[in-house]
């Protein structure tokens, strides 16, 4: 039947018929009574229980044990070696598509537990390239899966103060761990400061990092997690800003998180570090540079006044924080994973998911100690010379016309 016609045939009968007004009035009332019916409550998403929960063995511990302060590592990027198509890893997909031009890739058809290592070192390039790649219900992925995946990439990174699982032996895995009688930490950080790349203050801070959501909140009860482009925040500068930034380091401090640890009675495991990294860096991967800055644990720029420090990282954060453009936000499912490159990322939780549990599992590896190498190149432009499009006019000096 051609689209847009109505078929008559006898059994309906022609319109405006006694028998076509009686078989469409009963088919009304069918149609009526088996419609299911929408328990709809605005801002209210309903509460999974957990009175089974099946990862009891995952959920928070704080073992009162002592490391020694960590050293330094071999560390060779596995995304050296992936291919510039992502052609392994594509070949399993029957999806993948950008969230944005900056930041973030989602990708369908792929098990994390069984891909080969040509498609785990596709996976790291894309990560790089990419920021953070998302894949959906990964159920295969168990602890162990998630674990062997990420020492692939190098050796995982065990935290000094945050929350392990409770099963002994897993205590390079960071357990994120929300519920109803969680307190709501709204309060305490402002907005802007929760922006921040994962212990950027040790010696080799982490490189690839997984988490995986075990449970969360439903479609709509929040918990989102979103996540920043260091390597579009670098190009958000002018030239001259660069420049200027590229010749200078910054402190990152672990002292905040140890302190406040022990004010809670926690165990810190590993004594608080401050580092000194260079606050523009190159990715060996692609070799762009980023920003390598975060509101969480920066906490001075080396060699110049405090006031001037001060009012740079005051611009950092704003840039990281209010730049919609250099944003990706992530609606998670049970068993999504995302896997980011915490070199080139910034990330933040959102809070007001209460009273949700949220629970997840975190595995980082570390990455090389960050370098800034002069011959680096900009994202952006690079990006913009492939697909033949202008660099931007930085000018904001020149007239421009705002009407919205």
């Amino acid at each position: 039947m051609a689209p847009g016609l109505i078929d008559y045939s006898p059994s309906v009968g022609l319109p405006g018929s006694d028998k076509s007004l009686h078989h469409n009035n009963t088919q009304l009332s069918k149609h009526v009574a088996t419609k299911k019916h929408l328990d709809y409550q605005p801002g209210r998403a309903v509460v999974e229980s957990h009175d089974a929960y099946e990862h009891e063995n995952l959920r928070p511990s704080f073992p009162r044990v002592h490391w020694d302060p960590l050293v330094e590592v071999p560390y060779h990027d596995k995304g050296l070696h992936g291919h510039s198509r992502f052609n392994n890893l594509l070949a399993s997909a029957t999806d993948v598509f950008d969230y944005n031009p900056k930041i973030g890739t989602e990708i369908h058809g792929i098990n994390l537990a069984k891909i080969t290592d040509p498609q785990k070192d596709d996976l790291a390039r894309l990560i790089a390239v990419r920021g953070v790649v998302f894949f959906r219900n990964q159920v295969d992925l168990d602890i162990h899966e998630q674990r062997a995946l990420g020492a692939y990439f190098g050796k995982l990174h065990k935290h000094a103060t945050t929350a392990v699982p409770r099963q002994a032996g897993l205590e390079d895995v960071h357990v994120v761990h929300t519920e109803a009688s969680s307190k709501d930490q709204r309060a305490v950080f402002s907005p802007s400061f929760l922006w921040h790349s994962d212990v950027t203050y040790e010696l080799q801070p982490p490189s690839y990092t997984c988490l995986k959501l075990l449970t969360g909140p439903p479609r709509g009860g929040g918990g989102d997690t979103l996540w920043a482009s260091q390597y579009a925040a670098y190009d958000l500068l002018s030239t001259p800003m660069q420049k200027y930034l590229e010749g200078l380091s910054a402190l990152h401090s672990a002292k905040m998180q140890g302190d406040g640890s022990r004010a809670l009675g926690r165990p810190v495991r590993r004594e608080p570090i401050v580092t000194k990294h260079p606050l523009i860096r190159t990715n060996p991967v692609t070799g762009w540079k980023s920003l390598f800055f975060n509101p969480g644990f920066v906490t001075a720029i080396v060699g110049i006044p405090m006031a001037e420090s001060n009012a740079i990282i005051s611009y950092l954060n704003e840039i990281i924080s209010t730049t919609q453009e250099i944003h990706v936000r992530f609606q998670w499912q049970k068993n999504d994973v995302a896997f980011w490159d915490n070199r080139i990322c910034n990330h933040s939780a959102s809070y007001g998911f209460a009273p949700h549990r949220r629970h997840a599992v975190r595995v980082a590896c570390h990455g090389e100690r960050p370098i800034f190498d002069p011959a680096g190149k900009s994202q952006e432009e690079e990006l913009n010379s492939r697909d033949g499009l202008p660099n931007v006019d930085k000018d904001g000096a020149r007239q421009s016309n705002y009407n919205d």
